[in-house]
């Protein structure tokens, strides 16, 4: 990212994620990465309704086959990693035995050793399919990251096309306003606010209020909030601001000091 990494007075929100990767190791951590065991937590903080539908849930490869699936859309994912997972649009014209082999590999992996992101490193491996979430056009929707400090939201990250070539991202305040910051992609179309926009914060500032630095991931689809992902290190410290004192601005407002209250 063009500057040393300084751990011993880290500055820059990508120093300090780095920091809390090392210091900030907790068990709840492990269970809520955890894609699977995450949904218990969400039905505690804010309720099923938040749920994506749950289609399967196994930890033997060769159940992904089409008598154990439905005849419809879904995406299929690990809860043990941070991949986007496998999106499944029309079963019929699935190769299963390339889709078992896949996953199969994948359950063998522990992420916790390429990025040392500690959460990951005791999730029990297993296989999560859900409802694919569609637009009314039928098109992937897209991707709300929320980005709490201190358990209070920070900033809103929206993530366009992500399963498509040219990603593009904007940044928002609480207010919907665009901020003056590129983070890892370069800003997209204009997007109108979503209708629901002060119930998203409610929930994502619940499920984050126990934690230090979080990104929650919502998706709003149809007049319904989902409940996407919770992830403790974005891109794992590793993702470039264009500006680099935006950097060094959302790192200010970040305190480590209050690690033993989190």
């Amino acid at each position: 990212m063009g500057y040393s990494l300084d751990l011993k007075n880290p500055k820059t929100l990508n120093e300090k994620i780095n920091w809390l990767k090392l210091y900030n190791r907790r068990d709840i951590h492990t269970l809520v990465a955890d894609k699977y065991r995450v949904r218990d937590y969400v039905i505690e903080k804010i309720g099923e309704k938040y749920l994506i539908p749950l289609l399967l849930h196994t930890n033997n490869p060769k159940s992904l086959s089409p008598e154990n699936l439905p005849n419809s859309s879904f995406i299929i994912k690990t809860n043990h990693d941070s991949s986007g997972g496998l999106i499944v649009k029309d079963p019929k014209v699935i190769d299963w035995k390339d889709v078992q082999k896949r996953f199969s590999r994948l359950l063998k992996e522990n992420h916790y050793y390429s990025t040392l992101e500690w959460q990951y490193k005791h999730i029990k491996p297993h296989i999560v399919v859900e409802k694919l979430l569609t637009t009314e056009d039928g098109s992937i929707p897209e991707d709300y990251k929320f980005h709490c400090f201190n358990g209070k939201l920070e900033f809103i990250m929206v993530d366009f096309d992500r399963h498509g070539e040219l990603r593009t991202r904007n940044l928002y305040d609480r207010n919907w306003e665009l901020l003056p910051c590129k983070w890892g992609r370069p800003n997209g179309k204009t997007l109108e606010k979503p209708s629901k926009l002060k119930e998203m914060i409610s929930v994502v500032e619940k499920l984050a209020k126990d934690f230090l630095y979080v990104r929650v991931d919502l998706y709003f689809v149809k007049n319904q909030i989902y409940f996407g992902e919770i992830t403790f290190h974005h891109a794992s410290g590793f993702q470039a601001f264009y500006e680099k004192e935006c950097d060094l601005k959302f790192g200010e407002k970040l305190n480590l000091n209050l690690i033993n209250e989190n």
